[in-house]
């Protein structure tokens, strides 16, 4: 990850082996203590045998501006390419490719962190469910007797505002994809609300530690409201 991070990208990192075969490359540091400079080097494996080329020297203060600047160095001097997408894939990049295949479908990564850190406070759910009777859509956690509803949301897939890039290929398909996604959402929102759910969308990106801690919170007031609620009714 922090190379990932470094070099802007895991398909930042490829080496061209020739022939359609690629490598995963990786920037090593080494300090030389008589003179105290830090040289960067690209390593990489090739038919077992590790592979290595002088980049650059460094001298930032810090590891991960060091390792950026000596990816940025390596790209320069076209040590790096761009490892090629299959042909069938529609996505722009190899980093959208990754967050369609991270972020498909129900299990995501952040739904099962958050199910977990739930499940450690006790709290118990329903997984991919329908809120409503007769409602086709389902969310990834439900709590039918608060009404709480819980969907987890990839920032691809549901076009978040703070992380979601437009498509640069086939940017029409993407950006109608995306679009209709965006209202199914919002109509899937305003259903429940209108049936007396309460509704939360958790992002990909949010801390899922703190998405667990508000939504127990939420959680013990709507039950505290609704125990209330039958009281008066049984009083009258």
């Amino acid at each position: 990850m922090e190379q990932d991070r470094a070099a802007g990208g895991r398909g930042r990192r490829s080496v061209d082996l020739g022939e359609g075969r690629f490598a995963r490359a990786s920037i090593t540091l080494r300090l030389y203590r008589r003179t105290r400079r830090i040289r960067a080097y690209l390593r990489w494996s090739q038919n077992g045998d590790t592979e290595e080329r002088y980049v650059c020297e460094v001298a930032h203060n810090s590891r991960r501006e060091n390792l950026a600047e000596a990816w940025q160095r390596a790209w320069e001097k076209g040590m790096l390419v761009q490892e090629p997408l299959p042909p069938e894939s529609k996505a722009s990049s190899r980093e959208v490719r990754a967050a369609m295949r991270a972020n498909r479908g129900k299990n995501t990564g952040p739904e099962l962190a958050l199910r977990r850190l739930l499940h450690q406070r006790g709290l118990r759910y329903r997984v991919d469910a329908r809120p409503l009777a007769g409602f086709a859509r389902r969310a990834d956690l439900v709590f039918p007797g608060a009404k709480l509803a819980i969907f987890v949301d990839g920032c691809f897939w549901h076009g978040c505002q703070e992380h979601y890039r437009p498509a640069t290929k086939n940017a029409e398909f993407w950006n109608e994809k995306i679009a209709t996604n965006r209202s199914r959402d919002v109509d899937t929102t305003e259903r429940l609300l209108e049936a007396g759910w309460t509704v939360v969308r958790v992002w990909e990106h949010d801390d899922v530690a703190v998405a667990a801690e508000q939504i127990e919170q939420l959680l013990r007031r709507l039950r505290r409201l609704g125990a209330r609620g039958s009281a008066k009714a049984a009083a009258r």
